[in-house]
């Protein structure tokens, strides 16, 4: 008997063009769900991206692609860039369409105008019949063809709302060339022509949000320098592209210089500063064995590295792989006016088969005479009414007005799931370095056996043996003696020991400054010191001792700063229910000894980028949603997973690239601000939808008696979007009033 394993799922992703709500995530899901060996989809209106698993025996990319082509969307070019331009494209194509139904609406305006003064002429019907068929069939054409596909699957969504109301315009037009006292034509084939471009301006708003939404792959990868200083065999170099490199082959890094390639020191010391990878600012020191990755920064000695890890295997393309799959496995946000869609729809086509009934059949059984005419007539108008105007602008008007208000308090909201789901946030996720801290080493704690208290010979002699060293340990020893008024002296036969520290003459006294390790191998005595060293290290602080002349003189601790509001923004967030985790790549001895400081209990250390995702997502499958707050690129896939990222301000381009709210101020306690924004919003919406609707609700039914003419559609259009900006921008509103709600 033959056994055979099962085969492991493959992954396609893919960029999608054409959506513009969660209906179509819905609507994508659903349809490749129903697919036998598709096992998962993953789709991220947000990013327009799907991540769909399925079985490579069963399904094929190319039949997934068909699928989604056949449906009325686009799948891009896989090439990032080449996506990019296709999107661009897309937006322009938006944009031309947009325009020609805002010229066919600006004529059907004008003749309506001027038939409602009493101007009366013979080419007035035809130029509205050539307007309205225009509109819905030119201009529109993209979007009837998604309705029908969405329509004979079963899905009732907000493309299929406006096609039933642009054809019971059409159809109510012809009726009235037929039967002009029963049908007003003219009236019925405007409000075709109105709804049909109010919905293209929908569209091209949403895909001008989606387009300029993130470039944080992009950005990523250019992170990594395009050339390598290549090593041959015989010692020459030559300059080549990263591309044109292989494993094994050497390249040489200068100092200052990025680390091309993800390899292993093979010759040389040096600094280097690695953020990209933990987040942390202290450097790691580097020596012939250690690994070093493609992007980090060389600091301070030249290093021979050979090559161990190119393209898709290198570490900042697995960190773009990682950012691309949170992208695509981010929890849908189902918005609030598609929640209310998703029972207005059937609701509306309730009525118009209501009306139906009601004069047909229900008139025959009263009166023994079904009056179709009145049938026909109330079925379209509820149709044409039940076209919500103001619905697209309920959510944009509300998240406009927070905007302005959180931009007052130095915060930038980027999406609309900011305000969305922000009220509904019960973890929030918290970077330590430059987040919770300053992401800058400096001076914490001086221990000096000097005569001087204040331990100003300590400083003095330290930083003055360290003037000429370019290691950012040395530059915190420097700035604390300028910050303490300490007059510099310049050392003489200045010599760093890459990795372990300095040694020079500072007038005429032997100075060591390094590592305590360092220290102990030049043979002097620690003990004195022994045990405040010990407590320091335990406490996660960097230690560098000072010795002169041979004997130990005292020890600096580097840390990084706690900022001012830290305790205050955690304490606060408590108050909101909200529960604080911190996430770092640190150790994690230094990440308890911060999370205590700070009040933070849960803590997760030692995590690297594609890992904090997946913490991310462990806590969002307990069923709550989560928050990320974080500045660096390792950050940037946790950020891109939670349901609301938030990035600071005077982080990199890649976290606030992958984030949807922004501190601009690089404040912590503007986090707790962005919350009180959106969960005021986020109410504003539902008054909108529910000012919104309030004609289509009293409309509709009244459609139903066959008593509401075509221009009472739009009297409801002008009377809603007019009520729902009132509510959104009338009056003002302090910020302490904010607050309180």
């Amino acid at each position: 008997m033959i056994s055979t394993s099962p085969v492991s799922p493959a992954r396609l992703q893919l960029k999608i063009g054409g959506m513009s709500c969660s209906f179509c995530t819905m609507t994508i899901e659903r349809m490749l769900m129903r697919m036998e060996g598709v096992s998962g989809v993953h789709v991220s209106l947000a990013h327009e991206e799907a991540l769909i698993e399925y079985d490579p025996t069963l399904r094929t990319p190319l039949e997934l692609r068909d699928t989604l082509r056949k449906f009325g969307y686009t799948v891009r070019d896989p090439d990032k860039v080449k996506a990019f331009e296709e999107q661009q494209a897309e937006l322009r194509r938006a944009r031309t369409l947009l325009l020609w139904g805002a010229a066919f609406t600006l004529v059907t305006l004008i003749v309506m105008i001027l038939r409602w003064l009493g101007v009366r002429q013979p080419w007035f019907q035809p130029l509205m019949i050539a307007l309205a068929l225009l509109t819905t069939f030119g201009a529109g054409a993209h979007i009837l063809g998604m309705a029908w596909q969405s329509l004979r699957r079963g899905i009732l969504n907000q493309h299929v709302l406006l096609e039933f109301g642009a054809f019971a315009g059409l159809i109510g037009g012809v009726l009235g060339l037929f039967f002009p006292q029963v049908f007003p034509a003219h009236e019925f084939f405007a409000v075709a022509t109105f709804i049909t471009t109010y919905h293209l301006l929908s569209g091209w708003a949403s895909l001008l949000v989606r387009t300029r939404a993130s470039e944080s792959v992009r950005r990523l990868l250019a992170l990594q320098p395009e050339t390598a200083r290549r090593v041959n065999p015989d010692g020459s170099e030559d300059e080549v592209p990263v591309g044109e490199l292989a494993i094994g082959e050497r390249v040489r890094v200068r100092p200052g210089e990025s680390i091309p390639v993800d390899g292993r020191v093979l010759e040389g010391a040096s600094a280097v500063n690695e953020a990209l990878v933990t987040g942390e600012p202290l450097p790691v020191e580097k020596s012939p064995g250690a690994e070093v990755i493609g992007g980090s920064i060389n600091q301070t000695g030249a290093l021979l590295v050979e090559v161990t890890r190119l393209g898709e295997e290198s570490f900042l393309a697995q960190v773009a792989r990682h950012i691309e799959a949170a992208r695509a496995m981010k929890p849908g946000i189902l918005a609030l006016a598609d929640r209310v869609l998703a029972w207005y729809v059937p609701a509306v086509l309730s009525f118009g088969g209501l009306a139906v009934l009601i004069w047909g059949p229900g008139a025959w059984l009263l009166s023994g005479q079904p009056d179709w005419a009145r049938a026909v007539f109330a079925a379209l108008a509820v149709l044409v009414m039940g076209y919500p105007c103001a619905l697209g602008m309920a959510t944009p008007l509300a998240m406009i007005r927070g905007g302005g208000e959180a931009a007052r308090k130095g915060i930038l909201m980027r999406s609309g799931a900011a305000f969305q789901v922000l009220k509904d946030i019960r973890y929030i996720v918290l970077d330590k370095t430059g987040t919770l801290t300053e992401g800058k080493p400096v001076i914490s704690k001086q221990v000096s056996l000097s005569r001087d208290e204040n331990g100003g010979d300590l400083l003095w002699l330290a930083a003055s043996a360290e003037r000429f060293s370019e290691h950012p340990l040395a530059q915190a020893v420097v700035d604390a003696a300028r910050q303490h008024s300490i007059a510099v002296s310049t050392p003489q036969g200045f010599e760093a020991v890459p990795g372990r520290g300095v040694r020079a003459l500072v007038e005429g006294r032997e100075v060591l400054v390094g590592s305590p390790r360092f220290l102990a191998e030049q043979g002097v005595n620690l003990s004195p010191l022994q045990d405040a060293l010990d407590a320091l290290q335990v406490a996660g602080q960097t230690v560098v001792a000072v010795a002169v002349d041979g004997a130990v003189l005292g020890l600096l601790a580097i840390r990084d700063a706690l900022k001012p509001d830290a305790r205050e923004t955690v304490a606060r967030l408590r108050e909101l229910n909200i529960e604080p985790v911190m996430l770092t790549g640190d150790n994690a001895r230094t990440a308890q000894v911060v999370a205590a400081e700070v009040g933070i209990e849960q803590v997760f250390a030692g995590v690297l980028p594609g890992e904090k995702a997946e913490q991310v997502r462990q806590l969002q499958a307990t069923g709550k949603r989560v928050a990320m707050v974080g500045d660096g690129i390792n950050d940037a896939p946790a950020l891109m997973q939670a349901d609301v990222g938030i990035a600071i301000g005077a982080g990199t381009d890649i976290a606030i690239e992958s984030a949807d709210v922004v501190l601009t101020s690089g404040r912590l306690g503007a986090i707790v601000d962005a919350f009180y924004i959106g969960r005021r919003s986020y109410r504003k919406t539902a008054q909108n939808l529910i000012l919104a609707f309030a004609f289509n609700g009293i409309g509709v039914p009244l459609a139903v008696t066959g008593l509401v003419p075509p221009y009472w559609a739009m009297l409801a259009m002008i009377a809603s979007v007019s009520a729902v900006l009132l509510n959104s921008f009338g009056g003002r509103l302090s910020w302490q009033e904010t607050a309180r709600s």
